[in-house]
C-alpha cells in the first residue's frame, strides 16, 4: 500500500525514462514517508497517528475527511496495509466525543479496562461538539490515552470558503479539563514533531491543532523522522527543541504580539524578522493548555509596554480566552504592561491570509512603522490555474519536480480547488521559490501568494484552459511587468479578441509580458492521436515553455534544451526531446498590450472551498465524498451525505442534518412546535388535540395527504423509575452501535438513550422473552421466559401481549433475575419506531408549517395499571418552542390530477386530518379563481359539542361553496345513534353517479370499523340508482381502487 503522495504521478510517468521518484510503500520496511519532499506533512502525520504501534483505534469523524484528513488512514485500512491500527467511522453532532469517552471509561464499552490509546481525527468545529464531552475523561496513563488530531480547516461563509480559523473553539477552550494538552503547530516539520510528541507523552490526554489548511498540505518539505522517548510532556517537547512559548524579534522589544500558533503567527514572525524590526516581538504558543504562567513571562521581554493579543472568534462581541490568559498572568508580574485585545472574526482570518497588504498593513501599525516587506529578498512566485482531470493537470507538478532539482532553491507547491465557480472545478496551484536556507521561516503560501489582493503577487502566471479567460478574473493576480503564459488553442488574434472583461484593462495598464502556446497542437503534430504519449508530449511542451519564460534573459533554445535535458532522457516515447523543445521554442507566440480588446462582461474570482485527496486506486476524494467526475465535487461539498454511502448524490437544498437519528434510514428534519391547542374540553373524557409545527429553514416539503413520521420519546419519569429498578445510573455513558452497520457507533447516557432511542415501553416480540431467558439466574426466571417463548407458551404470551399489554420494562420487571447489561439491554429491545399522522394541512396554503390533529391514546390493564400511547403521551406534553425530530411517509390520500372531478370525504374522528388540507387547497384554487368540482365532506364523532373537529372552519368552507354538502353525523347527540353511512345513505342518488358518471373519487378516513357499513351504502346506491346487480356494483368499486378513485386509509 503506497503512500500515494496525493497523486504525485503525472502522465510523464508514461514512461520510466520520465518518471518521478516512487512514493515510499508502506509493505515495505525499510521505506518510510520522511525525507521525502513528494510527500505532504499530513500525509505523515495520518501515517504516525494511524500506526498499530501509537493507536490502538482511530476515529475518523466526517469533518475530519471533509476537509481532506482521514481520506488516506481509512484507505490503508481498508486494504489491510501492514502496521495500521483498526478504523471507526463517526458522525459528528452534538456530544461526539462521549462515544471516546466511553470507549475510554471502565464498564461503559466493549473495550472498557483494557487500555487503549484512541486517536480521533476532527476539526475545530468537530472539536467544539466534542468539548463538553472532556470532563468525563477518565485520567491519562501509558495505556489509555485520548489523542485528537485536528487539522484547522473550517468551511465559512455563505461561500463555504475553507480558512483555519480556530473561532469554533473561542467558547469552549475553558471546557477543557487539566489532564488535556492542548499542541498548536504551523510549520510542516513542526506539524510530524508534535504528532510525534502526542503520541510520546504518557501523563496527559492531547489534542493537536496543526496547519492543514496550507502549511502541512504543502509539497517541498523533505520532513526529517522525529525521534522522541515516552516521557512527559515538557520532557517530550524538550527532546525535539521545543519550548511552550516561542520568541521571535527584538530581545529589547517595547511592543510584543501574542498569537497561537498557526499561519498568521508564522507570517508575522517572518515579517519580524525579514524586517528586522526594532522594538517589536512575536511570542508564538506552542502549548495552549495546560497554561503556563512562568514561562510565558520568562518569554517576555522585560521591556515590553505594550502587549497585543490576537484572539480568533466567532464575532466581535465574544471576548477571547487567550486574551484573559494573557490579562491575567501578566497584570500578577512585576512589571505590568498594558494588554491590548484583538478580537479577529473569521471574515478578518481571509483577509489577512487571502490579502497580503491587509495582514503586512496591521503589523505595521502596530510596529509604528510606515512599510513592510513580507517576503525575503529573491522570492518567487508562480501561480498555475486550470481544471482538475484535465490531460495537463499534472503541470504543477511536472514543474515542482523539475525547482527541487535545484540544489540551491527551496520550492513549495499548494493546489487547492473551487468547486463552485464552474462546472468540473478549478485548480490553483502556487508554488513559492526562494534561495534555500536554513534558518528562513516560511512564509505561508497564502500569505505569500494571495488570490484575493487585486494588485496581483504573482511573477509567473500560468493559465492551462483559455476558458477560464472567459469566466474568471484570473489575470489579476499577475504582478505589474510580470509573465503570463496561456495554454490556448487560439491564434493570438482570436485571444485578442476573446479576452473577456476587465483582461484586457489589466494586460495594458500592468504592462503584462502575455505569451501563447498550442500545447495540444504540437502533441498532436508529435505523438498522433489522443493517449499517454499525447498527454506527455502535452505536459513536457508547457514545462518547457514555463522553463523558457522563467529564466528570461537567460534564456536561449540550446540553454532551454541544456536546463530541461537533466531530468529527461534524449528521447520521449521515441521522439527526440530536442524535437519537442524546437517545437515548444516556435510555438511560443507573444500577445501586443494593444491589440487586446477585452470587454464588459463580469467575471468570477477562485474561492479556495474544497480540498482533493487522490487515492491509489485512482478516485479523488473531495472533502470527503468520492467523486465518480469532477462534476460533482459541488453537489457533495454542498450536501456532504453524513449517514449514507458517499458515493450517492443529493440534489437538495437543505441537506439531511448528521445530529438527526443517524441509525434510521428516513430523512429527517428537526422542526419548532409553535401551537399545541386542546380542541376537546377538558372535562372531557377524550383529549383530541392540535399542533403546528414552524419548518422554515429545514428544507422540509410535504404533498397534500401525506403523513408525518414522529421520532418521539419516551416518558422522562418511567425511565427514571425503571434506571432505579434496574440498579443502573441513568448518567452513565455507554457505547452502542448504530443498527445495520456494527461499524459505526455512538454513546450516550442511559437516560439519553433509553428517553430518545430504545422501545423500552414498547410491545415485547416472543422472540425477546427466548432471547432474555439467556440471561436468567434464576431457574425459575429461566425456564417461565423459555416457556412463553417456546410454542407451548403461545396462549400466555397471546395474553400477556393483548389483554395485559406488558411492555419490554413489564417484563424486566416480572424476571428480575433476567439482567444483561445496559448496552446488551439496548440491542435487545431495539429503537422506537416512528410514529405516523396524517398532516392536517396544504403547504401550498400554510407554506413553512405542518398540522397534526392527534387523539392521545390511553387505557387500563386488568389489573388496573395505566398506559398510554408512547408518542400521543409525547406529542401531548410538548411546550412551544421545543423541537421535534420529523420525517415524511408518503400516502395514499392524493387529491385526482383534475380538481375539477368530484370528491366524497368520509372521516371519523381524528380522521379529518388530512381532508383538512384537501379542503385548504382547494379553497386557495378558488380564490385564484380555477374551477372546482363538487366535494361532499362526511364527518362523525360522538358529540357536535365536544367533538366536532375543526367545526369552524368546516362551517366557512360551507359557507364559501368549497364543500357542496355536509353530513355530519354526531353518533350520541340524538335518541338514535347516527353514523356517517346514513348520512351517506341520504345522499345515495348523488354519490352513485359523482362515482358513476363523473369520475368521482371517494376516500375514507378513520377506524376500521364502519368500512362494511359504508361499502355497503355505496353497493345499494350503485344498485338503487345506477341499475347494477350487488356483485356489479362491488366489482366495480374494486375496480376504482385500482384508479385511486376509492381510498381508504383505515387504522
Amino acid at each position: 500500500m503506497p503512500l500515494s503522495a496525493s497523486g504525485w504521478s503525472t502522465p510523464l510517468s508514461s514512461s520510466t525514462t520520465l518518471s518521478s521518484p516512487p512514493s515510499p510503500s508502506l509493505d515495505k520496511v525499510e521505506a518510510t514517508p520522511f525525507n521525502n519532499p513528494r510527500i505532504q506533512a499530513s500525509q505523515v502525520v495520518e501515517y504516525i497517528a494511524s500506526r498499530a504501534s501509537a493507536s490502538s483505534l482511530v476515529y475518523v469523524y466526517d469533518v475530519a475527511e471533509q476537509v481532506g484528513f482521514g481520506t488516506l488512514t481509512k484507505e490503508w485500512a481498508r486494504a489491510g496495509a501492514a502496521g495500521t491500527a483498526p478504523v471507526v467511522d463517526l458522525q459528528t453532532r452534538a456530544g461526539a466525543g462521549l462515544s471516546l469517552i466511553g470507549r475510554l471509561s471502565q464498564g461503559t464499552s466493549h473495550e472498557a479496562g483494557r487500555g487503549a490509546v484512541l486517536t480521533s481525527y476532527t476539526t475545530p468545529s468537530g472539536l467544539a461538539l466534542m468539548a463538553p464531552a472532556f470532563v468525563h475523561l477518565p485520567p491519562a496513563n501509558a495505556t489509555s490515552r485520548l489523542v485528537a488530531q485536528v487539522p484547522t480547516v473550517t468551511p465559512t461563509g455563505e461561500a463555504l470558503s475553507l480558512s483555519p480559523t480556530l473561532s469554533p473553539l473561542a467558547s469552549v477552550w475553558s471546557l477543557f479539563p487539566e489532564n488535556i494538552a492542548v499542541l498548536l503547530s504551523s510549520t510542516p516539520q513542526q506539524a510530524v514533531d508534535f504528532t510525534k510528541i502526542a503520541y510520546s507523552v504518557t501523563d496527559t490526554h492531547v489534542v493537536h491543532l496543526f496547519d492543514h489548511f496550507s502549511a502541512a498540505r504543502e509539497f517541498g518539505h523533505a520532513i526529517r523522522e522525529p525521534k522522541a522517548s515516552r516521557t512527559t510532556l515538557r520532557g517530550a517537547l524538550g527532546q525535539l527543541g521545543y519550548s511552550y512559548f516561542d520568541y521571535t524579534g527584538d530581545s529589547e522589544a517595547h511592543t510584543v504580539v501574542v498569537l497561537l500558533n498557526g499561519p498568521l503567527a508564522l507570517a508575522a514572525r517572518a515579517i519580524v524578522k525579514t524586517n528586522e524590526l526594532s522594538g517589536v516581538g512575536i511570542v508564538t504558543i506552542n502549548v495552549l493548555r495546560p497554561w503556563d504562567e512562568a514561562a510565558l513571562k520568562a518569554v517576555i521581554p522585560s521591556t515590553a509596554r505594550t502587549v497585543h493579543v490576537f484572539d480568533e472568534v466567532p464575532n466581535s462581541l465574544t471576548q477571547g480566552p487567550l486574551y484573559v490568559d494573557v490579562l491575567s498572568t501578566l497584570l500578577s508580574g512585576s512589571s505590568k504592561p498594558t494588554i491590548q485585545g484583538h478580537r479577529v472574526v473569521p471574515s478578518q482570518t481571509q483577509d489577512y491570509l487571502n490579502n497580503e497588504t491587509s495582514f503586512r498593513s496591521l503589523i505595521a501599525r502596530i510596529s509604528n512603522v510606515s512599510s513592510l516587506n513580507v517576503l525575503p529578498k529573491g522570492h518567487r512566485s508562480v501561480l498555475v490555474l486550470g481544471t482538475p482531470r484535465s490531460s495537463i493537470a499534472s503541470v504543477p507538478r511536472v514543474i515542482e519536480d523539475f525547482l527541487l532539482a535545484h540544489p540551491k532553491v527551496s520550492s513549495r507547491l499548494l493546489t487547492d480547488f473551487d468547486v463552485f465557480s464552474k462546472q468540473g472545478g478549478i485548480f490553483s496551484s502556487r508554488i513559492a521559490i526562494s534561495p534555500k536556507s536554513d534558518d528562513a521561516i516560511p512564509v505561508p503560501i497564502p500569505v505569500a501568494i494571495p488570490l484575493d489582493d487585486v494588485n496581483g503577487r504573482t511573477d509567473l502566471l500560468v493559465v492551462l484552459d483559455q476558458a477560464l479567460l472567459k469566466t474568471h478574473s484570473v489575470l489579476k493576480y499577475a504582478k505589474a511587468h510580470s509573465t503570463v503564459l496561456v495554454n490556448t488553442s487560439w491564434t493570438v488574434e482570436e485571444f485578442s479578441a476573446n479576452i473577456a472583461g476587465e483582461s484586457g484593462i489589466i494586460i495594458k495598464e500592468r504592462d503584462l509580458r502575455v505569451f501563447t502556446i498550442n500545447a495540444k497542437e504540437i502533441a498532436d503534430t508529435l505523438a498522433g492521436a489522443a493517449g499517454p504519449e499525447n498527454d506527455a508530449v502535452q505536459n513536457l511542451a508547457l514545462h518547457l515553455a514555463f522553463i523558457r519564460l522563467y529564466l528570461g534573459g537567460q534564456a536561449n533554445e540550446s540553454n532551454l534544451l541544456r536546463v530541461a535535458g537533466n531530468g529527461f532522457e534524449d528521447t520521449i516515447f521515441g521522439i527526440p526531446l530536442i524535437k519537442i523543445n524546437a517545437h515548444t521554442w516556435a510555438g511560443l507566440s507573444p500577445v501586443a498590450p494593444s491589440e487586446v480588446l477585452g470587454s464588459n462582461a463580469v467575471l468570477k474570482t477562485f474561492d479556495v472551498n474544497a480540498i482533493a485527496v487522490d487515492v491509489d486506486n485512482g478516485d479523488t476524494v473531495v472533502n470527503g465524498a468520492r467523486l465518480s467526475s469532477w462534476h460533482d465535487a459541488a453537489k457533495h461539498l454542498l450536501f456532504p451525505s453524513a449517514y449514507v454511502d458517499p458515493a450517492a448524490e443529493s440534489a437538495e437544498e437543505h441537506p439531511q442534518n448528521p445530529a438527526l437519528r443517524p441509525e434510521i434510514p428516513d430523512r429527517t428534519f428537526l422542526v419548532t412546535c409553535t401551537v399545541n391547542k386542546r380542541l376537546t374540553p377538558l372535562d372531557y373524557d377524550r383529549n383530541v388535540f392540535h399542533l403546528e409545527f414552524d419548518t422554515s429553514g429545514t428544507g422540509l416539503k410535504y404533498a397534500i395527504g401525506e403523513a408525518l413520521g414522529v421520532h418521539g420519546w419516551n416518558d422522562e419519569g418511567e425511565v427514571l423509575e425503571f434506571c432505579k429498578s434496574y440498579g443502573v445510573d441513568p448518567a452513565r455513558l455507554i457505547t452502542i452501535p448504530v443498527p445495520g452497520d456494527e461499524t459505526k457507533v455512538h454513546t450516550r447516557t442511559v437516560l439519553q438513550a433509553l428517553q430518545q432511542q430504545i422501545d423500552l415501553f414498547g410491545k415485547v416480540p416472543k422472540s425477546f422473552y427466548t432471547d432474555l431467558a439467556e440471561y436468567a439466574t434464576s431457574p425459575v426466571d429461566k425456564y417461565a421466559l423459555l416457556f412463553i417463548g417456546s410454542p407451548e407458551g403461545s396462549s400466555t404470551f397471546k395474553k400477556l401481549s393483548e389483554k395485559d399489554t406488558v411492555t419490554f420494562a413489564d417484563v424486566l420487571r416480572m424476571y428480575p433475575s433476567a439482567r444483561p447489561g445496559i448496552e446488551k439491554l439496548c440491542e435487545l429491545v431495539g429503537d422506537i419506531k416512528p410514529r405516523h399522522y396524517s398532516i392536517a394541512s396544504a403547504q401550498s396554503v400554510v407554506g413553512d408549517r405542518v398540522d397534526l390533529l392527534v387523539v392521545s391514546v390511553d387505557w387500563a390493564t386488568p389489573s388496573g395499571s395505566p398506559r398510554f400511547g408512547q408518542c400521543t403521551r409525547y406529542l401531548a406534553g410538548l411546550k412551544v418552542g421545543q423541537k421535534v425530530t420529523v420525517s415524511i411517509k408518503p400516502s395514499v390520500m392524493k387529491l385526482p390530477p383534475n380538481p375539477k372531478q368530484p370528491l366524497i370525504m368520509a372521516g371519523l374522528g381524528t380522521g379529518a386530518a388530512p381532508f383538512r388540507a384537501f379542503l385548504q387547497h382547494l379553497a386557495m384554487l378558488a380564490e385564484q379563481g380555477e374551477e372546482v368540482g363538487p366535494v361532499y365532506y362526511y364527518f362523525g364523532s360522538r358529540y357536535q359539542g365536544a367533538e366536532y373537529l375543526y367545526g369552524e372552519e368546516i362551517e366557512a368552507f360551507i359557507l364559501d361553496g368549497i364543500i357542496t354538502r355536509a353530513g355530519l353525523a354526531f353518533s350520541r347527540d340524538g335518541p338514535k345513534k347516527v353514523y356517517i353511512q346514513h348520512k351517506m345513505l341520504e345522499d345515495s342518488e348523488a354519490l352513485a353517479k359523482m362515482l358513476y358518471d363523473d369520475e368521482g373519487v371517494f376516500y375514507l378516513c378513520g377506524p376500521t370499523w364502519p368500512v362494511p357499513d359504508v361499502y355497503n351504502a355505496l353497493v345499494g346506491a350503485l344498485v338503487k340508482y345506477k341499475g347494477v346487480e350487488s356483485v356489479a356494483a362491488g366489482d366495480f368499486l374494486e375496480s376504482l381502487k385500482e384508479e385511486e378513485r376509492y381510498v381508504l386509509e383505515v387504522y
